[in-house]
């Protein structure tokens, strides 16, 4: 349950860490809310796989599971609908037997494409240095 005080002490927390220098300094507690919600939004990795795969265009439902290894219907349906809602892909269900659905990005989440693929191509450059790092943290700490 959040009571007053609790929301009263987390603006404090912000407003505290604004007069540190840095990127956060320049932005509300709203705008600072949003930033978080967006990237939990577009830093999900089914997000970023799904807007990276519409890249070349429009693609169907079907096509869109078998391009991204490892989502589950229920995943891919309720990720396509956060992007749908969040304005950065549209789909388009064509009256057909049997029925076909598209999506597509829209201008938004075309404008988001680059830092997308970006940040795809950066993590699988750095796969094996990340992996490596990993194995001898989880080495070291094994033995504290």
């Amino acid at each position: 349950m959040c009571v007053e005080g609790d929301d009263v002490a987390a603006k404090n927390v912000r407003a505290r860490v604004r007069d540190v220098p840095g990127p956060c300094a320049r932005w509300d507690d709203e705008d600072a809310d949003f930033i978080r919600e967006v990237l939990d939004l577009v830093g999900d990795k089914w997000s970023v796989l799904i807007i990276g795969t519409l890249a070349d265009g429009p693609t169907r439902y079907s096509d869109l599971a078998a391009a991204i290894p490892g989502i589950s219907q229920r995943m891919l349906t309720l990720t396509l609908k956060h992007l749908q809602r969040n304005g950065l892909l549209t789909r388009t269900a064509y009256p057909e037997v049997p029925p076909r659905v598209e999506y597509c990005l829209t201008g938004l989440g075309r404008s988001l494409l680059s830092t997308v693929l970006a940040l795809a191509g950066w993590s699988a450059d750095h796969h094996a240095e990340i992996r490596r790092h990993q194995a001898a943290f989880d080495s070291a700490t094994a033995t504290d």
